[in-house]
């Protein structure tokens, strides 16, 4: 009952949020996303995270354009033994330049994700909506193309994630942490 109500409520958060307004940076351009980027900051209300928040460190993203347009999403995070957590997707466009939707096997959800600012040699703000069983949770990721992120740029992170519906303490810039090898 207390999972229910609490997914109700985030639900409801969402909807207050305008989460699905949203709307993509101006003039979004695929191809300067490609490349590595640093999972830097993260931010949900989603309880696994709420419960989980604590252990999680930086990982890293890797973009890749298609020829269709379509964005391959590959994610890599090291874990405290040693060995390395990945998980991919195919991230398909949608007719908002910026904006991808794609299905998580692992989760099983629906994804909506959107890249919200982005300045291609530095940072990316992500805004994804996902949604499982009719319910929706928001996720903003904040990327760098460093393992740095400035006092300035986490402040925007911070500001973001908070008129998207996300508790400030629901929102962390996650500590460094060594990366898994190329496969």
């Amino acid at each position: 009952m207390r999972s229910t109500l609490l997914r109700m409520l985030v639900a409801l958060m969402c909807a207050l949020a305008s989460c699905t307004d949203v709307a993509t940076m101006k003039d979004f351009d695929l191809e300067k996303m490609a490349g590595k980027w640093y999972l830097v900051g993260f931010a949900t209300n989603a309880q696994w995270f709420v419960n989980d928040k604590a252990g999680m460190k930086m990982g890293t993203a890797t973009l890749a354009p298609t020829a269709g347009g379509d964005l391959d999403l590959t994610y890599a995070n090291l874990n405290a033994d040693g060995t390395c957590w990945r998980m991919t997707h195919l991230a398909l466009k949608t007719d908002t330049p910026g904006r991808f939707t794609f299905h998580s096997q692992v989760w099983n959800n629906d994804n909506d994700m959107r890249f919200v600012e982005v300045q291609y040699d530095d940072y990316a703000l992500v805004h994804t909506i996902k949604t499982k069983d009719s319910v929706s949770e928001v996720l903003n990721k904040l990327y760098s193309r460093s393992p740095q992120a400035s006092a300035t740029l986490q402040q925007k992170f911070a500001e973001f994630s908070l008129q998207t519906g996300i508790d400030a303490d629901n929102t962390v810039i996650l500590p460094k942490n060594a990366e898994c090898p190329e496969q």
